[in-house]
Protein backbone atom coordinates (compact mmCIF):
# COMPACT_ATOMS: atom_id res chain seq x y z
CA UNK A 1 0.00 0.00 0.00
CA UNK A 2 0.87 3.54 -0.97
CA UNK A 3 0.21 5.88 1.86
CA UNK A 4 1.84 9.27 2.28
CA UNK A 5 2.82 10.27 5.65
CA UNK A 6 0.57 13.23 5.60
CA UNK A 7 -2.63 11.41 4.70
CA UNK A 8 -5.02 10.91 7.84
CA UNK A 9 -7.21 7.57 7.25
CA UNK A 10 -9.68 6.88 10.40
CA UNK A 11 -9.64 3.52 12.16
CA UNK A 12 -12.62 1.64 10.34
CA UNK A 13 -12.04 2.68 6.61
CA UNK A 14 -11.38 -0.31 4.31
CA UNK A 15 -8.05 0.56 2.30
CA UNK A 16 -6.94 -1.99 -0.01
CA UNK A 17 -3.13 -2.91 -0.55
CA UNK A 18 -3.38 -1.78 -4.23
CA UNK A 19 -4.57 1.25 -3.56
CA UNK A 20 -2.41 4.62 -3.46
CA UNK A 21 -3.22 7.67 -1.40
CA UNK A 22 -1.72 10.62 -2.00
CA UNK A 23 -0.59 13.87 0.41
CA UNK A 24 -2.86 15.59 2.19
CA UNK A 25 -6.00 13.02 1.75
CA UNK A 26 -8.60 12.21 4.17
CA UNK A 27 -10.52 9.21 4.56
CA UNK A 28 -13.56 8.49 6.76
CA UNK A 29 -14.45 5.58 9.27
CA UNK A 30 -17.05 4.47 7.18
CA UNK A 31 -15.35 4.42 3.47
CA UNK A 32 -14.69 1.31 1.69
CA UNK A 33 -12.19 1.60 -1.21
CA UNK A 34 -12.09 -0.77 -3.97
CA UNK A 35 -9.04 -2.58 -5.25
CA UNK A 36 -6.51 -0.41 -7.30
CA UNK A 37 -8.30 3.21 -6.56
CA UNK A 38 -5.84 6.20 -6.79
CA UNK A 39 -6.37 9.71 -4.72
CA UNK A 40 -3.82 11.88 -6.38
CA UNK A 41 -3.69 15.00 -2.98
CA UNK A 42 -6.02 16.79 -1.01
CA UNK A 43 -9.02 14.56 -1.40
CA UNK A 44 -11.81 14.01 0.90
CA UNK A 45 -13.59 11.02 1.30
CA UNK A 46 -16.26 10.98 4.20
CA UNK A 47 -19.64 9.06 5.23
CA UNK A 48 -20.98 5.83 4.01
CA UNK A 49 -18.94 5.62 1.04
CA UNK A 50 -18.42 2.55 -0.93
CA UNK A 51 -16.31 3.40 -4.55
CA UNK A 52 -15.72 0.65 -6.50
CA UNK A 53 -12.09 -0.36 -8.22
CA UNK A 54 -9.55 1.72 -10.45
CA UNK A 55 -11.23 4.76 -9.30
CA UNK A 56 -8.74 7.69 -10.05
CA UNK A 57 -9.84 10.39 -7.93
CA UNK A 58 -7.93 14.28 -8.38
CA UNK A 59 -7.02 17.15 -5.89
CA UNK A 60 -9.46 18.75 -3.87
CA UNK A 61 -12.58 16.72 -4.85
CA UNK A 62 -15.02 16.07 -1.81
CA UNK A 63 -17.09 12.85 -2.09
CA UNK A 64 -19.36 11.91 0.62
CA UNK A 65 -19.85 15.13 2.20
CA UNK A 66 -23.19 15.83 4.14
CA UNK A 67 -26.15 17.23 1.50
CA UNK A 68 -26.59 20.39 0.77
CA UNK A 69 -29.80 20.40 2.57
CA UNK A 70 -31.09 22.05 5.69
CA UNK A 71 -33.55 19.17 6.21
CA UNK A 72 -30.15 16.65 6.39
CA UNK A 73 -29.91 16.32 10.15
CA UNK A 74 -27.12 14.06 10.35
CA UNK A 75 -29.07 10.80 9.10
CA UNK A 76 -26.41 7.85 8.46
CA UNK A 77 -27.10 8.47 4.26
CA UNK A 78 -25.12 6.52 1.65
CA UNK A 79 -22.90 7.60 -1.58
CA UNK A 80 -22.02 4.60 -4.20
CA UNK A 81 -19.39 4.93 -7.01
CA UNK A 82 -19.14 2.23 -9.57
CA UNK A 83 -16.01 1.11 -11.20
CA UNK A 84 -12.97 2.80 -13.36
CA UNK A 85 -14.13 6.37 -13.00
CA UNK A 86 -12.15 9.63 -13.52
CA UNK A 87 -12.67 12.02 -11.01
CA UNK A 88 -10.81 15.07 -11.97
CA UNK A 89 -10.76 18.74 -9.85
CA UNK A 90 -12.94 20.00 -7.09
CA UNK A 91 -15.42 18.09 -7.65
CA UNK A 92 -18.18 17.35 -4.64
CA UNK A 93 -20.50 14.75 -4.71
CA UNK A 94 -23.03 15.08 -1.41
CA UNK A 95 -24.72 11.72 0.13
CA UNK A 96 -28.38 11.31 0.50
CA UNK A 97 -31.39 12.21 2.25
CA UNK A 98 -33.63 10.02 4.03
CA UNK A 99 -36.61 11.88 1.98
CA UNK A 100 -34.63 11.19 -1.06
CA UNK A 101 -34.40 7.32 -0.69
CA UNK A 102 -31.06 7.80 1.60
CA UNK A 103 -28.29 7.22 -1.49
CA UNK A 104 -26.45 9.14 -4.18
CA UNK A 105 -25.17 7.14 -7.06
CA UNK A 106 -22.23 7.28 -9.02
CA UNK A 107 -22.08 4.21 -12.37
CA UNK A 108 -19.08 2.96 -13.98
CA UNK A 109 -17.07 4.35 -16.20
CA UNK A 110 -17.55 8.08 -15.65
CA UNK A 111 -15.38 11.26 -16.66
CA UNK A 112 -16.65 14.30 -14.20
CA UNK A 113 -14.90 16.90 -15.46
CA UNK A 114 -13.03 19.65 -13.15
CA UNK A 115 -15.75 21.35 -10.53
CA UNK A 116 -18.87 19.28 -11.24
CA UNK A 117 -21.42 18.60 -8.56
CA UNK A 118 -23.85 15.45 -8.03
CA UNK A 119 -26.03 16.78 -5.39
CA UNK A 120 -27.76 14.57 -2.71
CA UNK A 121 -29.64 11.50 -3.84
CA UNK A 122 -28.76 11.68 -7.56
CA UNK A 123 -28.16 8.57 -9.62
CA UNK A 124 -25.71 9.16 -12.26
CA UNK A 125 -25.58 6.31 -14.53
CA UNK A 126 -22.69 4.58 -16.13
CA UNK A 127 -20.12 6.01 -18.98
CA UNK A 128 -21.39 9.30 -18.78
CA UNK A 129 -19.68 12.70 -19.45
CA UNK A 130 -19.90 15.54 -17.20
CA UNK A 131 -17.95 18.07 -18.43
CA UNK A 132 -16.42 20.83 -16.40
CA UNK A 133 -19.02 23.04 -13.63
CA UNK A 134 -21.88 21.02 -14.38
CA UNK A 135 -24.35 20.92 -11.43
CA UNK A 136 -26.79 18.61 -10.67
CA UNK A 137 -29.18 19.51 -7.83
CA UNK A 138 -30.76 16.69 -5.77
CA UNK A 139 -32.48 13.78 -7.08
CA UNK A 140 -31.21 14.21 -10.73
CA UNK A 141 -31.08 11.03 -12.92
CA UNK A 142 -28.79 11.40 -15.84
CA UNK A 143 -29.15 7.99 -17.72
CA UNK A 144 -26.08 5.84 -19.25
CA UNK A 145 -24.22 7.46 -22.08
CA UNK A 146 -25.46 10.86 -21.54
CA UNK A 147 -23.50 14.21 -21.75
CA UNK A 148 -23.88 17.42 -20.01
CA UNK A 149 -21.99 19.92 -21.27
CA UNK A 150 -19.90 22.98 -19.02
CA UNK A 151 -21.64 25.38 -17.04
CA UNK A 152 -24.70 23.37 -16.83
CA UNK A 153 -27.18 23.05 -14.31
CA UNK A 154 -29.92 20.90 -13.85
CA UNK A 155 -32.74 21.27 -12.00
CA UNK A 156 -33.86 18.69 -9.17
CA UNK A 157 -35.59 15.87 -10.42
CA UNK A 158 -35.32 16.49 -13.87
CA UNK A 159 -33.95 13.00 -15.93
CA UNK A 160 -31.67 13.28 -18.83
CA UNK A 161 -32.03 10.63 -21.25
CA UNK A 162 -29.73 7.80 -22.46
CA UNK A 163 -27.13 9.09 -25.31
CA UNK A 164 -28.81 12.32 -24.93
CA UNK A 165 -26.04 15.85 -25.30
CA UNK A 166 -26.83 18.45 -24.30
CA UNK A 167 -25.00 21.63 -25.13
CA UNK A 168 -23.03 24.15 -22.53
CA UNK A 169 -24.37 26.36 -20.74
CA UNK A 170 -27.56 24.92 -20.75
CA UNK A 171 -30.25 25.52 -18.55
CA UNK A 172 -32.14 22.09 -17.63
CA UNK A 173 -35.79 22.46 -16.29
CA UNK A 174 -37.66 19.86 -18.09
CA UNK A 175 -36.71 16.16 -18.65
CA UNK A 176 -34.03 15.81 -21.63
CA UNK A 177 -35.31 13.40 -24.34
CA UNK A 178 -32.85 10.11 -24.91
CA UNK A 179 -30.61 9.95 -28.25
CA UNK A 180 -31.34 13.75 -28.39
CA UNK A 181 -28.85 17.00 -29.04
CA UNK A 182 -30.45 19.51 -26.67
CA UNK A 183 -28.74 23.09 -26.49
CA UNK A 184 -29.56 26.78 -25.55
CA UNK A 185 -27.82 27.93 -28.43
CA UNK A 186 -30.72 30.36 -28.98
CA UNK A 187 -33.02 28.80 -26.39
CA UNK A 188 -33.49 25.36 -24.71
CA UNK A 189 -34.79 23.20 -27.57
CA UNK A 190 -33.75 19.69 -28.98
CA UNK A 191 -32.62 19.46 -31.77
CA UNK A 192 -32.61 16.39 -33.31
CA UNK A 193 -30.82 13.09 -33.26
CA UNK A 194 -27.30 13.16 -31.30
CA UNK A 195 -26.06 11.41 -34.54
CA UNK A 196 -22.20 11.72 -33.88
CA UNK A 197 -22.66 10.49 -30.24
CA UNK A 198 -24.44 7.38 -31.69
CA UNK A 199 -22.41 6.82 -34.44
CA UNK A 200 -19.44 7.00 -31.69
CA UNK A 201 -20.96 4.01 -29.13
CA UNK A 202 -21.73 1.41 -32.45
CA UNK A 203 -24.93 2.51 -33.42
CA UNK A 204 -26.12 0.96 -37.20
CA UNK A 205 -27.09 3.16 -39.81
CA UNK A 206 -30.72 1.87 -39.50
CA UNK A 207 -30.60 2.51 -35.92
CA UNK A 208 -30.51 5.82 -36.18
CA UNK A 209 -32.52 6.69 -39.32
CA UNK A 210 -35.29 4.69 -37.43
CA UNK A 211 -34.55 7.70 -34.51
CA UNK A 212 -34.62 10.35 -37.25
CA UNK A 213 -37.96 9.53 -38.61
CA UNK A 214 -39.23 9.48 -34.82
CA UNK A 215 -37.54 12.38 -34.24
CA UNK A 216 -39.21 14.25 -37.40
CA UNK A 217 -42.60 13.13 -35.79
CA UNK A 218 -41.88 14.95 -32.73
CA UNK A 219 -40.21 18.19 -33.59
CA UNK A 220 -40.80 19.29 -36.80
CA UNK A 221 -44.71 17.75 -38.00
CA UNK A 222 -47.28 19.99 -36.79
CA UNK A 223 -48.45 17.15 -34.16
CA UNK A 224 -48.73 18.04 -30.59
CA UNK A 225 -46.59 15.74 -28.16
CA UNK A 226 -50.02 13.28 -27.73
CA UNK A 227 -50.59 12.80 -31.60
CA UNK A 228 -46.71 12.58 -32.21
CA UNK A 229 -46.26 9.99 -29.64
CA UNK A 230 -49.38 7.77 -30.67
CA UNK A 231 -47.42 7.81 -34.65
CA UNK A 232 -44.13 6.94 -33.41
CA UNK A 233 -45.38 3.45 -31.45
CA UNK A 234 -46.47 2.58 -35.66
CA UNK A 235 -42.62 2.77 -36.26
CA UNK A 236 -40.30 -0.07 -35.22
CA UNK A 237 -37.18 -0.58 -33.24
CA UNK A 238 -36.40 -0.79 -29.67
CA UNK A 239 -34.69 2.75 -29.62
CA UNK A 240 -38.01 4.21 -30.68
CA UNK A 241 -39.71 2.07 -28.26
CA UNK A 242 -37.48 3.46 -25.46
CA UNK A 243 -37.93 7.37 -26.65
CA UNK A 244 -41.38 6.47 -26.59
CA UNK A 245 -41.95 5.40 -23.18
CA UNK A 246 -39.28 8.06 -21.46
CA UNK A 247 -41.81 10.52 -22.79
CA UNK A 248 -44.95 8.56 -21.47
CA UNK A 249 -43.04 8.36 -17.54
CA UNK A 250 -42.07 12.27 -17.87
CA UNK A 251 -43.45 13.97 -14.92
CA UNK A 252 -41.73 17.49 -15.48
CA UNK A 253 -42.96 17.45 -19.28
CA UNK A 254 -39.86 17.23 -22.55
CA UNK A 255 -37.65 20.02 -23.85
CA UNK A 256 -38.84 19.87 -27.02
Amino acid sequence: MSIHPSAVIAPGAIVPDSCTVGPFCTIGPHVVLGESCTLISHVVLEGRTRIGARNTIHPFTAIGVAPQDLKYGGEPTETEIGDDNTIRENVTISRGTVGGGGITRLGSGCLLMACVHIGHDSQVGSHCILANAATLAGHVIIEDYATVGAFCPVHQHCIVGKYAFIGGGTIVTQDVLPFSKTSARRENKAFGVNCVGLERRGFSPERIRALQRAFRLLLVSKLNTTQAVEKMRELEGEDVALLVEFIARSERGVIK
